[in-house]
């Protein structure tokens, strides 16, 4: 589904990505982990077309996306839940859904609706909250509305930066019930995630991403269990 060959990109004379390289299957979820400051924010907001890559190719069901305007990208299938979640606070939790619902539109109302419905079974409390402002929710609330916000373009892939930032275990513990179940439903997940063991535990593949460049790729599994990641990322010698 997506495939990155000696990716460059960052700001300016500052190169945050070099010479990347990596791909996603279909129904995978694929974690990228690293230290802050890794590029991993900077890799996903280049295949979203937010950062222009110098150097390299990222093709998306064989499409190259540096001829494609980020504002079109969504309509490919790819969709990005960003860092922070940055929901429209000042709008409500439907209209946010509708906002992201909005490649579809061509496809008539019925059919929005029927994502939106979807939506809405899989994060029962949005639809409890469907008239309330996006500002007023919790974190988790927000967390889980960016994502269903997302979901409603029905991507192909949806690429997730850091979802359990600033949330507590147990939300973030949901929130991860809920990457699985988007992937046994068949969707596609490109995650990245600070907290490297959740995100492994529930990743079919991962890349570990240092200054920029990928220096470990494999089964979660082995990731997990490889002893640099864990001295790195997870904090301790060996995994119990």
């Amino acid at each position: 589904m997506l495939k990155i060959r000696n990716v460059e990109s960052g700001y300016g004379k500052i190169r945050a990505i070099r010479q990347v390289s990596m791909h996603v299957e279909p129904g995978e979820i694929v974690t990228i982990i690293g230290a802050n400051g890794a590029g991993k924010t900077t890799l996903l907001a280049t295949i979203a077309g937010l950062v222009k890559a110098s150097s390299g190719e990222i093709l998306f069901g064989g499409q190259n996306l540096g001829a494609v305007s980020a504002p079109k990208i969504p309509f490919l299938g790819c969709v990005m839940v960003p860092e922070g979640r940055q929901v429209f606070a000042t709008m409500s939790v439907e209209e946010n859904l509708l906002l992201g619902a909005h490649v579809l539109h061509k496809e008539g109302r019925a059919a929005v609706e029927g994502l939106l419905e979807h939506q809405y079974q899989l994060f029962p409390v949005l639809r409890d909250r469907k008239t309330q402002l996006a500002g007023t929710l919790s974190g988790g609330e927000q967390q889980m509305l960016a994502m269903a916000r997302a979901l409603s373009s029905r991507p192909k892939m949806v690429m997730m930066d850091e979802p359990s930032t600033g949330l507590a275990p147990l939300i973030v513990k949901e929130i991860f019930q809920i990457i699985v179940r988007l992937r046994d439903e068949g969707n596609t997940v490109l995650l990245v995630e600070q907290n490297a063991k959740a995100a492994l535990a529930i990743a079919d593949r991962g890349y570990v991403l240092e200054t920029g460049k990928v220096i470990l790729q494999g089964p979660a599994s082995d990731l997990l269990n490889n002893r640099d990641v864990q001295r790195a990322y997870l904090g301790r010698e060996k995994i119990d």
